[in-house]
This record gives structure tokens, sequence and C-alpha cells, in this order.
């Protein structure tokens, strides 16, 4: 990752300005929350790869499309990120405090739907009508992913091919949007352009996986949110659709009590912990990330040699390693 981070060190600095431009607003509570979430944002890894698509793919177009997308992803990123936050009543994000909670439910959504518009102002400005459609889209599917999950919340029941869906939704497709924009937004082939949709996708499904793994083991500095926040959400993920299945009817009361239910005791946290190790659920899921991330890699051979390619390759390791 770090590989990355030093390449797209000038690209990315041209998207910090871009950002901290956009967000600006006569209305003082907007530029504040927004730059409460957009200055913790970390390594900014969905427009990472926008950068990093149009510069592994060799085009020859314009770079300033290129930033201006990336700017549009991370926008959308964090609008989504907002809204999230209180659906799920999260108190921390990106290790920080959530914005809900110092600024209300109601500023939050709505400098969320700011971040969404100035998003699209900005690929409105790319005159690239193909990568706006991408993103457009990637905007009602992670809606969709949203939404099926809030509906199958504390689902004991829930079928990991649904538990795919939701997660190629809510996650993958924005990975899959940004690296696909990056490299429409510098005019490559539809080949080239494909690939990088294939390794954005791999690569989302893979750091979901790994997320959900790392909420039962992981430091809350490594996931940027409290260890734990999963189970005390009785949000349903594949380490627990696992482990129930694994557990049996040995373990049914406890998921169904703790789950469905939604009755959490003290040492509940470490009971699920317990079973989860014991049945190996934790670990079948990062074994599932890898190969997921196996797959993001094989979609890069199409590309030429480069120190880009080999850095997009070696985000694909770190997103399932970034916790152990």
């Amino acid at each position: 990752m770090d590989a990355l981070v030093r390449l797209a060190q000038d690209d990315m600095a041209a998207v910090d300005a871009l950002i901290i431009e956009r967000m600006q607003s006569d209305v003082p509570v907007i530029p504040a929350l927004a730059e409460h979430l957009v200055s913790a944002g970390g390594k900014r890894l969905r427009p990472l790869l926008t950068v990093a698509a149009a510069r592994a793919c060799g085009g020859q177009g314009d770079i300033l499309a290129a930033h201006k997308l990336a700017a549009s992803v991370e926008f959308i990123h964090t609008a989504t990120l907002l809204h999230d936050d209180i659906v799920d009543g999260s108190e921390m994000r990106r290790g920080k405090v959530a914005a809900h909670l110092i600024w209300g439910a109601a500023s939050s959504v709505l400098v969320g739907d700011f971040l969404f518009a100035r998003a699209f102002e900005l690929m409105v400005e790319t005159d690239s009508l193909r990568a706006l459609g991408v993103l457009a889209t990637a905007s009602s599917v992670i809606a969709e992913g949203e939404v099926l999950q809030l509906t199958r919340s504390h689902d004991v029941n829930l079928d990991e091919e649904t538990y795919l869906q939701i997660i190629r939704a809510k996650t993958a497709e924005l990975f899959a949007a940004a690296s696909e924009t990056g490299a429409l937004g510098v005019g490559v082939s539809p080949d080239h352009v494909a690939a990088m949709r294939n390794y954005g996708m791999a690569l989302g499904i893979a750091f979901q996986l790994a997320d959900d793994a790392l909420d039962y083991g992981a430091t809350s500095e490594a996931l940027g949110k409290n260890a734990g926040d999963d189970f005390a959400e009785g949000k349903v993920t594949l380490p627990l659709l696992l482990a129930i299945e694994r557990t049996g009817d040995t373990e049914s009361a406890f998921w169904e009590r703790t789950i469905h239910g939604g009755d959490r005791r003290e040492g509940d946290f470490a009971r699920a912990l317990e079973l989860m190790h014991g049945c190996g659920a934790i670990t079948a899921t990062l074994d599932r990330a890898y190969e997921y991330a196996n797959q993001a890699k094989a979609a890069l051979s199409i590309l030429p040699d480069s120190p880009w390619r080999k850095a997009l390759e070696d985000v694909a390791d770190y997103a399932v390693s970034r916790g152990a």
C-alpha cells in the first residue's frame, strides 16, 4: 500500500486540493462537518484506485479528468458513510467521533446530500458520459445494497448468496466504479476498462470480507471504528453466518437471543469470539478474502508491467492483511 501512496503522491495532492475546494460553502456547518470526516480520510483508497487505474493503463488522456473523477469518488464514499453511520448508530468513523453525534442526524444527512451533488458537478466537468453513467449507477447500486442489508438485518437465516449480493452492492461496487472510471478518464481500450472494473470488484469483495473478519479480531486502530461494532449492532456478516452454521443446534439459542432477539449482554461478545475461533469461522472468511484478492491480481494481467501495476497488486494483498 505504501508504494501506491508514494507513486500517487502528486496526483493525490491535486485530488485533495479539489476535495477541499469543492466542499466549501457559505453555510458554515457544511464545510465544518465535511472536513471532520474528509480530513480523517486516511489513505483514501477509493480515489487512489481511480488515479492508479489511469496511470497503470497508460492512457494518453488528460489526467485532470481522472483527478476530478477521483474527487467525485471520495465525495460519494464520504456521503454514504455519513448516511450509514446514522442508520447503524455508529459512534466512531475513521478514528473520530461519528459526525451525527456532534452535529446531529439531520445535518449529517443533508451534508451527505450536498457531497453527492458536488460529486456529480465534478463528473459533468469531465465531459465523459460513460464515467458519469458508471458513477451514477454505482450510487444507486450502493443505496440498493444498504436497503437490502437493512431489510435483512438481525436475520440469522440469511444465506451466503444474499450476503455476497449485499457486499457487492454496498462496498465492491464503488471499488469497481472507482477503478473503471480511472481508466475511462484517460481514454484507454474497452479491454483495459473491463479489466480495471473486474479488479475493483474483486478487490472490494476481498476488502469487505476482511473487514467483517477483522471486526471480530482487530484493534479499533486497525479498523478506524470500534472493534465488535457488527456484533453490537446485530449485523449479520460472513463470520457470523459461518459460526451459526458450524455450531449447529448446540448454540442456536445463543445466536437467536443475541442477533435475532437483540438481547446482548455483558460477556456475549467474548462468547461469540470464542465460538467463531473455535469453529474456524474467522479463518474461513479470511481465506475467502484471499481468494478474491487473487482474482483481483489476475485481472491486472492485461496491463503492461509497471510500478503502478505492481502497486495495485500489492493493494490486493494489503486489503486482506491490514489487520494482521
